[in-house]
């Protein structure tokens, strides 16, 4: 005879209560609670070259950059999740009272991992789709030069362009912003190899 073992499901309310004292960071996906994975050395600096040179290129303008612990909540998909690097441009708009997690990127930057990669190109990118503010979406390969950039167009449908060599240019339709990938990848060691 099989027993049926009963999954606990967490309301957005309790999820946030644990998230407060917990030792490392977990996303909420409508009512289940999902560990995150821990970065390796390239993808620590890949996402930090780009916050660096995007918070650098934007001082003194009307948007907010925000790095890997800033928290997004995804109403129509009850999904909190904490992107790599986001922007938002003008005022953020936090949940509540709450000024740990955002409602409002036009841009969002992943890098990506064995382990996220499928779920950051599928779930993940539809589920950012439902944010009316979100309009551009980066994905950053750690094991090589290979950059995806989403754009919404003004049809509302998404055109991709990718860069895979070292001297290509990143220009962001969101943003005044232009990086070389050599400058994203700087200091990355490509022989090193995931967990």
């Amino acid at each position: 005879m099989q027993i049926k073992t009963l999954k606990h499901r967490y309301t957005p309310e309790e999820y946030l209560q644990l998230e407060e004292s917990a030792e490392y960071k977990s996303e909420y996906r409508d009512g289940k609670i999902v560990p995150m994975t821990g970065g390796t050395s390239n993808y620590n600096q890949i996402a930090g070259n780009f916050y660096a040179n995007l918070l650098f290129a934007l001082r003194g303008q009307n948007y907010k950059t925000y790095i890997g612990d800033m928290r997004l909540w995804i109403p129509r998909y009850r999904q909190h999740t904490y992107p790599d690097v986001m922007v938002i441009e003008g005022k953020p708009i936090f949940t509540e009272k709450n000024t740990t997690t955002l409602t409002n990127p036009s841009l969002i930057v992943e890098v990506l991992s064995k382990s996220t990669k499928n779920y950051d190109l599928g779930d993940k990118f539809v589920y950012y789709r439902s944010i009316p503010a979100f309009s551009e979406y980066i994905l950053i390969d750690q094991a090589r030069y290979h950059v995806m950039q989403y754009n919404k167009t003004a049809e509302k449908k998404w055109l991709l362009s990718e860069y895979e060599s070292e001297e290509a240019v990143l220009a962001l339709n969101s943003i005044n912003f232009e990086i070389k990938l050599s400058e994203i990848y700087e200091g990355v060691d490509f022989t090193e190899t995931e967990e």
